[in-house]
């Protein structure tokens, strides 16, 4: 069901687009909107993991990093089925992942040392398996086209004023009022499209690390974190927010149309009705364990960084 309703937000940011080429110059306009449209989406897709990271200053890590991210991330890659993706740190307090990437051959998760310092290994984990989520479910990909879209659609609005079509289509007022409407409905659009698939990428991400509540748990600690620690990349780069497991920028109490973000609340009560029917809830150990308890598939014998 979530495809479906992602697939029809896509056709409206789509549909949004073409009929703001159409009022800015008829049938025509609406062609040249496609055209700019593809040529945008296309180079955007093709550069996103490179942009973005470059704009958080993520640093990547090898494999045998002392913190064990790597290994971590390879394990859980291979219980979701996909190739191993690149993984970066970025030097921030507040903790926080994303992932980026146009398809799953060219992925990266990105995690924060806040993250590092502020959740245990099960946390961790579920952190991690919820970013290759997005990557299996090619989110990444997704979110990339809906915010190209919608800084298309901005653009074509502010070009409103400029363009004889609209004002003889619509008036003065009518296209002052399609400058300001057309830019919120697509983000409103893209924010819709972006907490349909966070809530997607919990029940994927929880089934790939084998444990909800590991999930749960950091959701809890990290939306805690964003809501007092700053990101000042994120806050520089206001666009990218809607990448992060947690909106970096603050947090929101309820599934608003303006937030890029669900409910963390929400989120969790989700993540718990899936613990539910397999195990009592536990409470979550604070310390590191001494032995990842992170389930494996397929043959491989290569151990993870906590066994």
């Amino acid at each position: 069901m979530s495809y479906v309703k992602t697939a029809m937000l896509m056709a409206a940011m789509t549909a949004l687009f073409m009929g703001l080429g159409y009022l800015l110059g008829g049938a025509g306009g609406a062609m040249i909107a496609l055209v700019i449209a593809a040529a945008m989406n296309v180079y955007t897709w093709w550069n996103s993991d490179r942009m973005i990271l470059r704009m958080h200053n993520a640093q990547p890590l090898e494999p045998g990093d002392r913190m064990g991210i790597y290994a971590l991330t390879a394990d859980l890659a291979r219980n979701a089925g996909l190739p191993e993706p690149k993984v970066y740190l970025i030097d921030t307090p507040q903790p926080n992942a994303f992932a980026t990437g146009r398809n799953p051959d060219n992925a990266a998760v990105a995690v924060t040392t806040g993250l590092m310092r502020s959740l245990n290994r099960e946390e961790l984990a579920g952190v991690i398996a919820h970013e290759l989520a997005h990557i299996r479910n090619r989110d990444t990909a997704i979110m990339t086209v809906t915010a190209t879209f919608a800084g298309a659609i901005s653009m074509l609005a502010n070009f409103a004023l400029f363009f004889g079509g609209s004002r003889e289509r619509l008036g003065l007022v009518g296209t002052l009022l399609m400058m300001i409407l057309a830019p919120l409905a697509a983000a409103l659009v893209q924010m819709a499209i972006s907490r349909t698939r966070e809530y997607a990428a919990d029940k994927a991400g929880a089934e790939i690390c084998g444990h909800p509540m590991w999930l749960a748990s950091a959701l809890e600690k990290i939306a805690s974190g964003a809501a007092r620690i700053d990101n000042h990349a994120a806050e520089r780069n206001p666009a990218t927010a809607h990448m992060f497991i947690i909106n970096p920028l603050h947090a929101h109490k309820h599934d608003s149309l303006f937030a890029t973000h669900p409910a963390t609340e929400n989120r969790i009560a989700a993540l718990r009705s899936m613990d539910a029917p397999s195990r009592p809830a536990r409470p979550v150990q604070e310390k590191p364990l001494s032995q990842s308890r992170i389930p494996r598939t397929g043959k491989s014998s290569r151990r993870g960084p906590w066994t």
